[in-house]
């Protein structure tokens, strides 16, 4: 009992501490794809001390929403890191109080809570992406409930950890048409979800074309730092769903000895160095789609996450 509470804890550690070392490396290999020079790897760490550092400025215009939103972006992934596998291959204390439902459901709290308070400063170009935002989150939810229902038809559960031991371990069921299918869905829904190409181009800092960092333009210190980090740490926790629930349990450990789940740390973060490689080469590959050709990127997702269920119902 007391391992397991440690080792859960332990995941939270890595999540926090290595989350903005993976978007730094994501941005640094991006930039250097581009022939540019780019920041350093630990540019993310720098940007939090200096946000820590500075004083905040809240507007008189904003109220308890405004104040709290930031605490909640940034709790949000925490407790969904309690819920999904990210060092162990074995579920640990929390791992059964949500299953992949409530784990959407957390998430999608810290981006309801965000979207209110982009509104909340009465700043024009908080409600103009905001909407942009809500209306990529409307078109993405329908493809979250249907990779529910396909995980379900396959593995009998929405549990991450029955996933995982039901779906990636026979192999013979990872070349299955409705884990191929299901597989690029979610790979569209992460794209869609935390605003990279061609949903949103993460890099551009234009008021008027920001959909996702729109979100955070009136926050300042302290409460910009934990925007920030929370948005680094849902990235984070969504590849590892991605990698670990969907894709292949390597580098997890399966036995409870301390240097087992120790290693599985840095063999975790190399299964991501590869995972951010891949994504490099998509935004690398693609434009940024104008607004009201989103539609038709989700409505593509959708079919895919369709065809996965009906795959996975019939086999």
């Amino acid at each position: 009992m007391i391992k397991s509470i440690i080792f859960n804890s332990l995941q939270v550690i890595v999540v926090m501490v290595f989350s903005p070392l993976a978007m730094g490396v994501l941005n640094r290999l991006k930039e250097n794809v581009q022939s540019k020079r780019g920041p350093s790897i630990f540019q993310p760490y720098l940007d939090l001390w200096k946000l820590f550092s500075k004083d905040e400025v809240v507007s008189n215009e904003s109220t308890w929403i405004f104040r709290v939103t930031p605490y909640v972006v940034f709790v949000a992934p925490i407790f969904v890191t309690l819920l999904i596998p990210v060092l162990t291959a074995y579920p640990l204390f929390w791992a059964f109080m949500a299953d992949m439902v409530g784990a959407g459901f957390i998430l999608a709290l810290g981006g309801f809570f965000s979207i209110l308070a982009a509104v909340d400063t009465a700043n024009p170009y908080g409600p103009m992406g905001s909407s942009r935002t809500r209306m990529v989150g409307f078109l993405a939810e329908p493809v979250f409930l249907i990779v529910f229902f396909t995980v379900s038809f396959v593995a009998d559960s929405t549990i991450p950890y029955i996933v995982q031991q039901q779906w990636v371990h026979p192999m013979s069921n990872f070349f299955e048409p409705a884990h191929i299918l299901l597989l690029i869905a979610f790979l569209m829904l992460i794209l869609a979800e935390k605003g990279r190409l061609p949903v949103d181009n993460p890099s551009g800092h234009f008021e008027l074309a920001m959909i996702d960092e729109s979100k955070g333009l009136e926050y300042s210190g302290r409460a910009a730092a934990l925007m920030k980090w929370g948005g680094w740490m849902k990235f984070f926790v969504l590849m590892n769903i991605f990698l670990n629930v969907l894709l292949t349990p390597w580098g997890l450990a399966s036995t409870w000895a301390w240097g087992d789940v120790l290693i599985a740390i840095p063999l975790i973060l190399l299964k991501i160095f590869g995972f951010i490689i891949f994504l490099v080469l998509i935004e690398s590959s693609l434009a940024k789609l104008r607004l009201f050709r989103i539609s038709e990127f989700m409505t593509a997702a959708f079919a895919i996450a369709v065809l996965a269920m009906m795959a996975g119902a019939f086999a």
